[in-house]
């Protein structure tokens, strides 16, 4: 009996990655999954919640200093601590993704893309309610000398989908 649910289990949990293998190439891009604009219309200050920090603490440093220039370009008033309107936390991970519809080479490899993904959130300070949320997924080279001009235009993007103000 315990052979046999291994075996469903395992047929389950195969049948399931077949499916995610053939459901086709990775969208990249900026996906915006939560706007408040509204309530993000009142926010003048933020300060960091850095609880999420990247292991790299020179990537977090780039993502930090880019997100603060998108938030003062928009009016924010960065805190070093203390009652803010928003909270500001981010998550950052990086994977390879496979072409799995490319023709596979002589040795049997198939081409492979190093990708970056990063979602940020801009949550109520009292509540913690997410008013923003926007994640970017994007091909990147993991060479130190442009990684920082990779986060710069990463965070641009992600910060172009902000609502604008509205007109009063």
């Amino acid at each position: 009996m315990r052979i046999a649910h291994v075996g469903f289990v395992m047929s389950v949990v195969l049948l399931g990655a077949s499916h995610v293998m053939m459901a086709g190439q990775q969208k990249y891009g900026v996906t915006v999954q939560t706007v408040k604009a509204p309530a993000l219309a009142k926010v003048k200050t933020y300060v960091w919640d850095g609880n999420r920090q990247s292991f790299d603490k020179d990537v977090d440093t780039l993502i930090v200093a880019a997100v603060d220039r998108e938030l003062a370009a928009r009016g924010f008033t960065k805190l070093s601590s203390g009652h803010s309107d928003v909270v500001v936390t981010y998550a950052s991970l990086s994977r390879t993704d496979v072409d799995l519809k490319a023709k596979p080479s002589a040795t049997g490899d198939r081409p492979a893309y190093a990708v970056g993904s990063l979602l940020v959130n801009l949550s109520n300070s009292t509540d913690r309610q997410v008013l923003f949320r926007v994640r970017m997924d994007t091909p990147i080279e993991r060479d130190p000398a442009t990684i920082g001009a990779t986060i710069d235009a990463a965070v641009a993007a992600m910060f172009a989908k902000y609502p604008a103000p509205q007109k009063r």
